[in-house]
């Protein structure tokens, strides 16, 4: 499972639209590692770390490395923290997240190319 979801919310689910608040508000307490990640990575960016801010340290662990895959494997919830902060987000391999400006156009293609994926590889992240 992605979330921990409450009934309430899934009542409200299944009456109609889920509002962006409390979509992101499930996100932060469900997955609160991948949250901190991403959260972290907009304070620098927003500090003026350029065009964008990656994190480039592995996970502490298994659990913490499955948050970042379950969150940023969710075109909803990706859509969702974008939308709630400003940014564009962008994943490589199991842990590299980036938060772009949504103006960073040349930066965030760069970034989610082929060819940077071919870069970005390492023995040590075959299997992770």
């Amino acid at each position: 499972m992605s979330l921990t979801v409450s009934p309430a919310l899934v009542v409200r689910a299944q009456r109609g639209e889920v509002d962006d608040a409390e979509f992101v508000g499930c996100i932060r307490d469900s997955l609160p590692y991948a949250w901190s990640v991403v959260t972290g990575l907009v304070d620098r960016l927003n500090a003026g770390a350029g065009e964008f801010a990656d994190n480039q340290s592995p996970p502490p662990d298994e659990a913490s490395r499955g948050q970042l895959l379950r969150m940023m494997a969710s075109d909803a919830m990706r859509a969702a923290l974008e939308r709630h902060f400003g940014v564009r987000l962008a994943f490589q391999n199991c842990h590299r997240v980036a938060v772009f400006h949504p103006a960073a156009e040349r930066g965030y293609r760069e970034f989610v190319s082929s060819r940077a994926q071919v870069l970005n590889q390492s023995p040590d992240l075959v299997d992770c």
